[in-house]
């Protein structure tokens, strides 16, 4: 991995095309968390990346780079899991385009952090803060 001075830290610009009911629902969640798409969009990728990834390398927001692990397990597991809803998708449809599999996957996703987040909440372990827009882990 290339050290952080060596980094190209410049802006550019991403471009993606998305059906315009996915892009209205990404801006309505973004203004929820007070955030702008691009910001929002950004976040999502990188969030997704960790999950289908295990761990990506660390941006400079991440922290120490000591921190990251190379652990196959998160990245079977996450695989396993989409197999899973891929299979059971296409078992009740014969064609699903991707955009179908994509909002299939993702629904189970969505499900899976709400579920995790309401028992982390309920340890004191996280708590949401309307102050900040967002979760945080407790003190």
């Amino acid at each position: 991995m290339a050290a952080d001075s060596d980094r190209d830290t410049s802006r550019t610009v991403v471009k993606t095309y998305v059906p315009a009911y996915q892009r209205e629902e990404w801006d309505d969640h973004a203004d929820e968390l007070d955030m702008s798409r691009s910001e929002f969009v950004k976040a999502m990728v990188q969030a997704g990346r960790r999950g289908f990834e295990g761990r990506t390398e660390p941006t400079p927001s991440d922290g120490d780079e000591d921190s990251v692990e190379d652990d196959t397990e998160p990245v079977q597991a996450a695989t396993a899991s989409i197999e899973e809803s891929v299979l059971d998708a296409l078992s009740a449809d014969e064609y699903l385009s991707w955009d179908e599999l994509l909002a299939a996957v993702s629904d189970d996703i969505e499900s899976r952090l709400e579920d995790t987040l309401q028992v982390l909440q309920a340890a004191d372990r996280v708590r949401y803060s309307g102050r900040h827009g967002g979760y945080t882990l407790e003190a």
